[in-house]
């Protein structure tokens, strides 16, 4: 006998409509490379990831198809965690730390169809295009320079789309993302999330004992969204409402302070990658430019996380050390 109760498929399709309807107001902001700030909401995020998604079903995108992204934690990047898979695509997040030559080995065993990366990281492609055969390449527009002939202007095609994406049945075991290993122990090998992962991922780390996410959060993930999905809070972000700030190119220790002192968006939630930037976590525990809202800190490595530590890799705020340091006591 099988229940008969919530037949409902884990996609990642219903956590963007969700947030487009529950948290339409809800801020995600972004360090572009010049250190200038963008701001937006889920409402905006969802219509563009829906309009990326239709110019990508336009372009003969089919269920399956790899779509790799070159980028950094941005706005953009977002909105492909999502236009991508709900549409039936998977996103392939390239590590733009590895070697051209890697990255060409795994762009062309994934058998990637279409690239979107920032006008910033065209250098990095450059070197090994003549090694890949992507069929369309869409820039994101960062720099204020003209989008080279050769490729499509990322804004453009959003700006002029006027259809809307159709939505596949797909099945929650479908891979919605993938990324690839650094190749340390022989050639870079693949993972595909499926949707029903990633929707898991999210439940399990909003959980208390987790990183106990909510609405009420404000979130800075400064782990690469190119590397296991920037431990799933992006996703996780857009599942519970949460605003998120991003700090794209720009992770020195004092750029992701003033991030967290200056947003009014102050992130309760401060997550770091392994060893990024040591001793950036005592700064982070210490420093006077932190706002009251600051619950948390979290790293991999202790080297990340300072000294003051509660937990292996969790550095709390403690109400009172924090209430002093911004008195100036």
């Amino acid at each position: 006998m099988k229940g008969t109760m919530m037949q409902f498929p884990l996609t990642l399709g219903p956590l963007l409509e969700r947030a487009a309807r529950l948290f339409p107001s809800v801020e995600i902001i972004s360090s572009r490379p010049d250190n200038s700030i963008h701001r937006y909401t889920y409402g905006e995020m969802s219509r563009r990831a829906r309009s990326l998604a239709a110019v990508l079903q336009a372009a003969g995108l089919e269920r399956g198809d790899r779509v790799a992204s070159l980028m950094w934690n941005h706005y953009v990047h977002l909105e492909a965690y999502f236009g991508v898979p709900c549409v039936g695509g998977v996103l392939h997040t390239l590590n733009l730390r590895l070697h051209p030559d890697e990255l060409a080995y795994i762009i062309n065993h994934a058998q990637d169809r279409f690239l979107i990366v920032d006008d910033v990281l065209l250098h990095l492609y450059e070197k090994l295009k003549d090694k890949v055969k992507f069929e369309r390449v869409f820039v994101v527009p960062f720099s204020g320079e003209p989008v080279p002939a050769a490729y499509e202007n990322y804004e453009t095609l959003l700006r002029d789309n006027r259809s809307t994406p159709v939505y596949p049945d797909l099945d929650e075991d479908d891979a919605a993302a993938m990324c690839y290993t650094s190749g340390t122990t022989g050639k870079p090998k693949g993972v595909a999330y499926s949707h029903r992962a990633i929707a898991l991922h999210s439940y399990s780390i909003s959980l208390p004992d987790n990183f106990s996410l909510s609405r009420f959060d404000c979130i800075l993930p400064a782990m690469s969204m190119f590397h296991a999905n920037a431990w799933g809070l992006p996703h996780a972000a857009v599942m519970n409402g949460s605003e998120l700030v991003l700090p794209g190119p720009n992770l020195q220790p004092e750029r992701l302070l003033d991030l967290l002192s200056v947003e009014r968006g102050t992130p309760t939630r401060a997550l770091e990658t392994p060893s990024r930037h040591a001793g950036s976590g005592g700064r982070f525990g210490s420093s006077r430019k932190l706002v009251p809202a600051l619950r948390e800190v979290r790293g991999a490595s202790d080297s990340a996380l300072g000294n003051d530590r509660d937990h292996t890799h969790r550095h709390r705020v403690h109400p009172q050390a924090r209430d002093g340091e911004l008195a100036g006591g």
